[in-house]
């Protein structure tokens, strides 16, 4: 069968390689894009992990949950009543499932519209050839003069404990779990395990978290991560910190893990189902990468320079498959990029003001540096911070926990970080990413003028804090 040549081909259509894919045919280049992704059916389901099996289908059964607790908890403070509370798991999932497909569809009719040629099959490199790579998809074999690698991750697995996606589950799994279990195990206390656990919480799961590392949630700002477990712990999640998991049987009741604690105490947790989040590993199984020399690291990752760029000429990477962090919105940056740098453009990521986001409830964001690493740069910073429970939006929705916080430099009072716990901190971050992108002070967000009542005067209250000047706290 005759080959098909593309000015670009994309392995991957997860958020990095659909996004290059539609970024490059708008730029004039012919494009193709393989994915192999499949609905139940067995048809085309692009959007990757984020679509299938992470940011969207987690952020559905949040949503879901949110509304169930609020129902059972929140409802009668403001004169609502209900009885008889209940939760159709089923109908929960098959929510979260028409919310997955009309993303998958949302997807195919982008590359409709911006005339990207799709093949539905996983992509491997074949052979390098005068006019670029060749790329086979099931039958047929593709050219791409360049080729943009987006194949993602897959969830690390504990060793010698495979998932099943039945009893001891992936992200994956925990998405598909049928009814409320009475009691759910999470190793790692990760976003993922967070995210999840807090779904089954709220319904009625009693969740034991165990964490490996001494900290909670180490990456994030000290302040903002012990504000963001004291709300856990009181909402009912169990979290032991410091912990060593041993064996980990599993049987027709549920599955026994064996630990042992901080102080050294051996310990059973005895579960129906456990969720295992211990990060991911990048997907280059299958992608035949040796066939044309393609270079990866010691993690099976796709080595690449800061512009996404491999070893080899007109080859390059984007998203979980490289290094930095394993982000969707990181990975639709690059690809974007990416695009642009084939076109002899200047394609531009900047990883400090990538944000950050877990989606509990408070929900927790930042963007740029940490007080800690701040700290150990031995940079000297000034920070100020105002709490929820101060902002007069905040209280008529009666979420107050948590607060806002700004790092800025001490000489030219450039903000150099924002972290913030509580309400809506998804959305708030986005106004801070902005600042620190045209590398405003704190200054510049205190002069700002910010509607009344709105979660977001919070923000414009903490600018004012770094120079001890707040308004209403």
């Amino acid at each position: 069968m005759a080959s098909k040549n593309f000015d670009v081909v994309v392995i991957g259509g997860g958020p990095g390689g659909y996004i290059a894919a539609i970024r490059a045919a708008q730029l004039g280049f012919n494009t193709a894009c393989i994915d192999e992704w499949k609905n139940d059916k067995g048809g085309p389901a692009p959007g990757g992990t984020c679509t299938n099996v992470g940011c969207i289908p987690s952020k559905a059964l949040l949503q879901s949950s949110e509304h169930f607790e609020h129902a059972g908890h929140s409802f009668a403070d403001h004169g609502i009543d209900l009885k008889d509370l209940s939760i159709d798991v089923k109908k929960m999932l098959s929510r979260k499932d028409t919310v997955v497909k009309q993303n998958n569809d949302g997807i195919l009719y982008l590359f409709k519209k911006n005339n990207v040629s799709f093949f539905h099959g996983r992509g491997a490199f074949a052979k390098a050839v005068s006019e670029g790579y060749e790329v086979t998809v099931g039958d047929e074999t593709l050219v791409g003069k360049n080729v943009i690698v987006a194949t993602g991750s897959s969830a690390r697995a504990l060793p010698g404990t495979p998932f099943d996606e039945e009893t001891i589950v992936s992200n994956d799994g925990a998405l598909r779990i049928g009814a409320v279990p009475k009691k759910l195990g999470l190793i790692g206390a990760g976003v993922i395990g967070l995210e999840m656990g807090s779904v089954w919480r709220r319904l009625g799961a009693e969740v034991t978290v165990l964490e490996g590392l001494p900290t909670f949630l180490g990456a994030v700002d000290e302040q903002i991560a012990k504000e963001a477990h004291k709300a856990f712990v009181k909402q009912g999640l169990k979290i032991e910190l410091g912990v060593k998991v041993g064996a980990i049987k599993s049987g027709k009741k549920g599955v026994s893990v064996a630990y042992t604690t901080a102080k050294g105490e051996e310990q059973t947790l005895e579960v129906d189902k456990l969720i295992v989040s211990i990060g991911r590993v990048p997907n280059t199984t299958g992608l035949n990468a040796e066939a044309v020399g393609l270079k990866l690291d010691e993690r099976g990752a796709i080595v690449v320079d800061d512009n996404c760029r491999t070893n080899l000429p007109g080859v390059w990477a984007v998203g979980d498959v490289v290094r930095g962090p394993m982000l969707a919105h990181k990975a639709e940056e690059e690809g974007v990029a990416v695009a642009e740098r084939i076109a002899g453009q200047h394609g531009h990521v900047n990883f400090n003001t990538i944000p950050w986001v877990i989606y509990t409830s408070p929900e927790i964001a930042w963007v740029g540096q940490t007080e800690q690493q701040l700290k150990a740069a031995g940079r000297a910073f000034k920070a100020g911070s105002f709490p929820f429970m101060a902002n007069g939006r905040a209280r008529a929705m009666g979420d107050t926990t948590g607060l806002v916080k700004m790092l800025a430099d001490a000489a030219t009072d450039e903000i150099l970080g924002v972290h913030i716990v509580g309400p809506m901190a998804s959305e708030l971050i986005a106004e801070a990413v902005v600042a620190m992108e045209f590398r405003a002070s704190a200054e510049d967000i205190a002069r700002i003028c910010h509607a009344h009542p709105s979660l977001s005067e919070a923000t414009k209250e903490a600018a004012l804090a770094v120079d001890k000047r707040t308004l209403n706290f």
